[in-house]
């Protein structure tokens, strides 16, 4: 089984940018942990991240290609206006998890909403960095689901 975990725009300064929202833990932290319960989970995963709208398409398009079993997405801002990375991770058939370190509904009000939600399988947020690892157990729980 393979989940592909893909990041968006600006993750790749988690540990610096606002510590108060995101914590000091740093993405190849989290990369790292989650390859670690990836491994418990008998699951291989692939972490990808990009600050180009168009970069991320092209990596969900890919995933489709590849069959991924499930994408994990934390897509930071554009969670709340990509048209064009939701019309891409609509192409996908295997399951979806939206995540976020912050639980973005406490937080600005353009923030509550998310473009994804309709085409994801559930959403987990405010839980830091163990938003991902939540997440990844849900991605393989769902894949496995799936896969029945």
């Amino acid at each position: 089984m393979k989940v592909l975990v893909l990041n968006g725009v600006n993750l790749n300064m988690f540990g610096k940018r606002d510590p108060r929202q995101y914590g000091t833990v740093t993405l190849a932290e989290i990369n790292a942990n989650l390859a670690i319960l990836g491994q418990e989970l008998g699951t291989e995963v692939e972490c990808f991240q990009t600050n180009l709208e168009g970069a991320m398409c092209e990596r969900i398009h890919h995933a489709f290609a590849e069959q991924v079993d499930a994408v994990l997405i934390n897509a930071g801002a554009w969670t709340h206006y990509s048209y064009g990375i939701r019309d891409a991770l609509a192409i996908l058939t295997c399951p979806i998890i939206e995540v976020h370190m912050s639980n973005i509904h406490a937080r600005e009000a353009f923030r509550h909403t998310s473009v994804f939600a309709e085409i994801a399988k559930g959403q987990i947020c405010g839980f830091g960095a163990d938003s991902y690892l939540l997440g990844l157990r849900a991605a393989v729980s769902a894949a496995q689901a799936n896969q029945q």
